[in-house]
């Protein structure tokens, strides 16, 4: 079998994981896709959980087809994908703070998702000060193609 297809089978696999992890259709369930080796997610995913959140984690190689089918825009990807929801999913790209999470999942915004593009220092899991400034961002607006500010943080 070439690289391709193994590749390809391993993200179907996957993402028919999290479709049967949203059966149950709660809301709170937040399926992540992320590398195997990465510290800063497994902080990320340790706090979402001691939040109060379900997460399930999907460990890949290669994210880079997840984050194409989850439609997250160059410009704002980060280093793990996520996607929440019960009827309406949202991805979350990155390490976006649960109160913007929390923000989106009240509010319910007709975007695609969120995003904390990179690995901003300060965010919840890159050396988490609550006093940091980034911006969260909204992609995938029918309104507008371009990536919006969703919250500012640490101002």
């Amino acid at each position: 079998m070439t690289r391709r297809i193994a590749a390809f089978l391993l993200i179907g696999s996957a993402l028919s994981v999290s479709q049967a992890a949203f059966a149950a259709g709660d809301g709170n369930t937040i399926t992540v896709y992320k590398s195997p080796w990465c510290g800063c997610c497994e902080i990320w995913t340790d706090a979402a959980r001691e939040a109060g959140f379900q997460v399930v984690i999907e460990d890949m190689e290669d994210l880079s087809g997840v984050k194409q089918q989850a439609g997250v825009p160059e410009e704002m990807q980060a280093c793990h994908t996520a996607v929440i929801g019960d009827d309406r999913k949202y991805i979350i790209e990155g390490h976006v703070p649960l109160e913007a999470i929390r923000k989106m999942m009240t509010e319910r915004p007709d975007v695609r998702g969120i995003a904390v593009p990179g690995m901003p220092q300060g965010s919840l899991g890159m050396s988490y000060d609550p006093t940091a400034k980034y911006t969260v961002f909204t992609f995938g607006s029918k309104a507008s193609g371009a990536p919006q500010p969703y919250m500012r943080m640490g101002e």
